[in-house]
């Protein structure tokens, strides 16, 4: 192999392996690890008239807590299934006791009721290694003289490397058919180190309704 031919093709190299985090990036953060349906769902899924969308989570996460359930209820919408915030509807915290909680369902007319929790979130702090460009000798003015060359490599040549944290959510969501009191749907997914809370509930509520289209558990109107 020639000169040339080897340093084109180590620039390609070079090349290809600076797009590998663009290309990461561009795909889904999340995915659904498991899901499960009961051979007790109903056979007419889109009998459900109103889905009540409840987001379980703590008190440092109540911004969370609504962009997840708004998220969720318009995916829903998308589809033509009736859903609803119960954070816009009741509160933060929805409800105070089984009775209330039964009242309060059955006078918003949702027949079944979808709940999202934080199963866990986890950081990892990973160290990404510096890179070393390189040039062919005798390549630009700096090669002439040692001292050009000596500041052009300490400068530029060198890159140090450096450490990112990024942080991991473990999420699980279930579907109760609120007529006969049983779960009926329960998926399973992992969110890595979304952009931004908005990004994370938008891309958990399209896997979480593409899953249940998929398994049948509802239906698109």
């Amino acid at each position: 192999m020639s000169y040339s031919k080897y340093y084109c093709m180590k620039k390609l190299f070079i090349i290809a392996i600076a797009a590998l985090p663009l290309l990461f990036t561009a795909c889904s953060s999340t995915h659904v690890t498991s899901s499960w349906k009961s051979p007790d769902a109903p056979s007419s899924a889109a009998a459900y008239k109103k889905v009540m969308v409840v987001a379980l989570l703590s008190d440092q996460n109540r911004g969370l807590q609504q962009t997840m359930e708004m998220e969720l209820v318009n995916e829903l919408t998308s589809k033509g299934i009736a859903a609803a915030s119960s954070y816009q509807t009741y509160g933060p915290k929805s409800f105070k006791n089984e009775n209330q909680a039964r009242r309060q369902l059955r006078n918003s007319g949702a027949d079944a009721i979808m709940t999202i929790v934080m199963l866990d979130k986890t950081k990892e702090k990973n160290y990404v290694p510096g890179s070393v460009s390189y040039e062919p000798w005798g390549w630009g003015p700096y090669y002439g003289h040692f001292w050009g060359y000596y500041r052009y490599s300490y400068g530029r040549v060198y890159t140090p490397g450096y450490y990112t944290v990024n942080t991991n959510y473990y999420w699980e969501s279930n579907l109760y058919d609120l007529n006969n009191d049983k779960m009926v749907y329960s998926v399973q997914t992992e969110s890595f180190d979304p952009s931004s809370a908005v990004s994370l509930s938008k891309e958990y509520a399209h896997k979480i309704v593409e899953n249940m289209l998929k398994q049948g558990v509802l239906l698109s109107k």
